[in-house]
């Protein structure tokens, strides 16, 4: 009966699994992790290290790369450390230069150039503007010289103010054939030299004539003389009324290559004297070449002016005048 009472022992055992598995993802996120801190160190030590010329040419190639290769640029080229991307080299002042810099700094100092020539053209022809004023007024003021105002021509060209002294059919300005002045243009002639003395500008004087041929009798003596001598006595006659005589720096006869009224060669009117009070641009291509190449200016809607006949200054027709 005992044995009925006795209770079956259960022992329970319990089986123990084995632990979850163990991947190596951790190591991948863990290596992009160290990955990405070197790339950023690496990267805070490379802007630490690079000179301001690389990091430019960096910019300027990603900008416009095809500029860069051809012109040059701040780039490792412009650096001035002997490693790359190492300290800089004390022994050098520069890099290479940027070419595409130095290009725009000469076209900065070529239009600031322009610029005040420009405004120093435009201030010298509102002072030959003036003169041309005071000539006329003078010759207006002049009862003596009013009368002969038609005979004085005055306009502002490319080289300067030009003052032409012409004949008149009854009123020539020379003796016939002949250098010698008349009186009354002897005292024009003075008048308009004390008044140049009031600009520094320097002058030139060229004589004309007209197509009749020269009839003075003198061997070896033709238009081309006449024009010349004319022209010279002209000077003399300034220079006597005060204007300083280093103020005429070119003196030439054109005879009557370069007629006043082209319609009519013979007309009195292609007899005369031009005086160009010079502006400095023309002034400066006479002293440092001899020869402008806007000598005597074209023909204006009145007639003729003051250009040369052919190249090189050589007249295109006969020496042939009064």
């Amino acid at each position: 009966m005992s044995d009925d009472n006795q209770q079956p022992i259960v022992v329970k055992r319990i089986k123990k699994g084995g632990g979850a598995a163990h991947g190596g993802a951790w190591k991948i996120a863990y290596a992009d992790f160290v990955t990405a801190m070197m790339a950023f160190f690496l990267l805070m030590w490379l802007l630490g290290s690079t000179t301001s010329g690389d990091l430019k040419g960096i910019a300027d190639y990603f900008n416009t790369p095809l500029k860069v290769a051809l012109s040059g640029g701040s780039g490792s080229g412009d650096s001035s450390s002997i490693v790359k991307g190492g300290g800089e080299d004390l022994t050098r002042s520069y890099g290479q230069k940027n070419k595409s810099d130095e290009d725009q700094k000469k076209i900065i100092n070529l239009r600031a150039a322009q610029a005040d020539r420009a405004a120093v053209e435009k201030a010298e022809k509102e002072k030959l503007a003036g003169l041309k004023e005071r000539i006329e007024m003078m010759i207006n003021a002049n009862p003596r010289l009013r009368q002969f105002r038609n005979q004085m021509l005055l306009d502002l060209t490319s080289e300067g103010l030009r003052i032409q002294i012409v004949d008149n059919q009854n009123r020539p300005m020379f003796d016939s054939a002949s250098d010698e002045l008349k009186p009354y243009t002897r005292e024009i002639l003075f008048a308009i030299g004390h008044a140049l003395n009031g600009v520094e500008n320097r002058i030139s004087l060229s004589g004309h004539t007209d197509a009749t041929p020269f009839a003075g009798g003198k061997l070896d003596y033709n238009n081309w003389d006449l024009s010349t001598d004319r022209a010279n006595a002209s000077r003399r006659a300034l220079i006597a009324g005060g204007m300083q005589e280093a103020k005429v720096i070119r003196l030439v006869g054109l005879a009557s290559a370069v007629p006043y009224d082209r319609t009519d060669p013979f007309s009195p009117v292609n007899r005369r004297i031009s005086i160009i009070v010079m502006n400095t641009r023309t002034e400066e291509a006479i002293l440092r070449d001899g020869v402008y190449e806007e000598d005597f200016p074209a023909p204006d809607a009145g007639g003729a002016g003051d250009r040369a006949a052919s190249a090189g200054g050589t007249p295109a027709l006969a020496p042939m005048t009064r």
